[in-house]
């Protein structure tokens, strides 16, 4: 399929699609819109965003077709080898944000496109090449992660390349690179200044931190799984937190661009998250979404591996990095503890239960005490493991070997893994029966804290609750014990050292106040 976006002259906010099919042979075609974006289960309904649609064949006569569902058209070829569905798609939120990490947008200064929201594809013909054409002006940078065959051509393998490589076109966009490896990052900004006209971010702290990170990560795993990678960054000028996975490249969305430090913290946090993706998910793939379905739900059970275990090294790795610093980690682990005991601690769902039910509610407040995040309590199953493993055999081995493995056996020859399969990697690596912690961390929906606060032991913390007082609402804390054995076994998880002293002679509540959103990285 051949694709033409440009900006729709006569109705503001649309971006008009034309895409061509060539060399058909047979006498009718089926044209599907995708109904779901990878990253987010739950069914998003783009067709509802198109407004007008008609098609041509090769001499631009009309072909008769009809919808045979809500995203689906099938179409008459009358003999015709070729043809061409021109259509437009709404690319503005009905938010005051305008966009985020999954939608598009177009505007005199942008053309942002996931092209999963508006490129379809003809059924039996989704592994076909494609080509991405952007009428742009020809001063417009192009940030994305396809291969560009020219000024403003870009190219895909198939379908599922295309719509898992976003793209952002702007006049201006801050263009930053790195090296890991071998391997060459890309972190590209719009919308990168202040309102005083400064630069949001130090150029030089985001090469060195970015460095950072990203050779732990890889470090994990061995190998990068990409020839090159891209942050594709949109700053706004209003408070905003979101970043969504893809092949080779990342969307990220955070604001305002006049927060400073926190929202540099935000970047890190969020870029690192997405990063660990590039393994999880995109290729160490539970075997329900290889390849993907966009017709319909894919169910699977393992998100709390794809999320959970993903937000935990989020934040992880930033520590083992050095980027973090003992106190700003302790900090993130206490927004990941109150987010589940004080909203989710007592609810009825299991992990595996919420993972299935994402593409029901998965994104929805929901009813109370209903379900659980595949984020927050999946991060801290992935702890509870972590620390299993690392205190069974004294930090000889951790959750990394689990992951490791994951990678050479379902990731590298990317063949889709069960959760049987995962259940299977850890007891192999812990070399013992887990089915206490299947049990209870993973199909049941018992409070998490006993178990919890068992392991936090080992590293000299604790979960506690404080109670609400005329000038404190209260709450889950994080509790910094007076223990020195425990201080070094944290030291170990950390990476090595502390870069803090522990608090000789007393125990000491992690503070409250940081840098940044009081987020989860999604």
């Amino acid at each position: 399929m051949h694709y033409r976006l440009s900006s729709d002259q006569t109705t503001p906010h649309y971006i008009a699609i034309d895409a061509r099919l060539t060399d058909i042979s047979t006498p009718e075609v089926e044209l599907q819109l995708p109904a779901w974006r990878p990253g987010r289960y739950e069914l998003q309904q783009f067709a509802k965003n198109i407004q007008r649609f008609s098609i041509v064949d090769g001499q631009g006569n009309p072909l008769p077709f009809r919808k045979i569902t809500k995203d689906r058209w099938l179409v008459q070829t009358n003999g015709a080898t070729e043809l061409t569905v021109q259509y437009n798609y709404y690319a503005l939120l009905t938010t005051p944000n305008q966009l985020n990490a999954g939608s598009s947008f177009v505007s005199d200064t942008l053309l942002y496109v996931n092209p999963v929201n508006l490129c379809l594809y003809a059924e039996g013909r989704i592994t076909d090449p494609c080509t991405l054409e952007l009428d742009i002006p020809d001063t417009w940078t192009i940030a994305c992660g396809l291969t560009q065959s020219g000024p403003k051509m870009l190219h895909a393998a198939d379908f599922y390349e295309l719509v898992d490589c976003p793209l952002i076109a702007a006049p201006v966009i801050q263009h930053i690179q790195y090296e890991v490896g071998g391997t060459p990052f890309h972190v590209w900004i719009q919308g990168g200044r202040r309102t005083d006209g400064d630069p949001t971010f130090d150029v030089e702290r985001i090469v060195r931190d970015f460095t950072r990170f990203s050779q732990k990560q890889l470090d994990l795993y061995g190998e990068f799984p990409e020839e090159t990678y891209h942050f594709l960054t949109l700053i706004l000028p209003v408070p905003y937190y979101h970043g969504v996975e893809h092949r080779n490249s990342t969307v990220l969305v955070l604001g305002p661009n006049d927060e400073g430090e926190g929202l540099y913290q935000d970047l890190l946090g969020v870029s690192s998250h997405e990063l660990f993706h590039a393994w999880n998910i995109i290729r160490i793939r539970p075997v329900e979404l290889l390849p993907y379905d966009f017709t319909k739900e894919n169910y699977f059970s393992t998100c709390f591996v794809a999320e959970g275990v993903t937000t935990y090294y989020g934040d992880l790795m930033l520590r083992q990095a050095g980027v973090f610093s003992n106190e700003a980690y302790l900090k993130e682990l206490q927004v990941l503890f109150k987010r589940h005991f004080e909203n989710n601690g007592r609810a009825f769902q299991s992990l595996t239960e919420s993972s299935w039910d994402l593409w029901l509610d998965g994104y929805d407040k929901g009813v109370p005490d209903r379900k659980v995040s595949v984020y927050h309590k999946g991060a801290i199953a992935a702890l509870i493991l972590d620390l299993h493993i690392r205190r069974l055999t004294n930090h000889a081995h951790s959750l990394d070997d689990v992951m490791r493995i994951m990678w050479q056996q379902f990731g590298k020859p990317f063949i889709g893994y069960t959760l049987d399969d995962y259940r299977t990697v850890t007891e192999t690596v812990v070399g013992e029966s887990l089915e206490w912690y299947y049990e209870l961390c993973v199909f049941g929906n018992q409070p998490l804290e006993t178990k919890l606060n068992e392991y936090l032991d080992w590293v000299g913390l604790q979960v506690v609750y404080e109670e609400p007082t005329t000038d404190h609402p209260g709450g889950i804390r994080l509790l910094e014990l007076d223990d020195v054995a425990g201080a070094r076994q944290r030291a170990r998880w950390f990476g090595g050292s502390l870069t803090q002293p522990m608090h000789e002679g007393h125990a000491e509540l992690v503070p409250e106040q940081k840098l940044g959103k009081n987020v989860v990285a999604k």
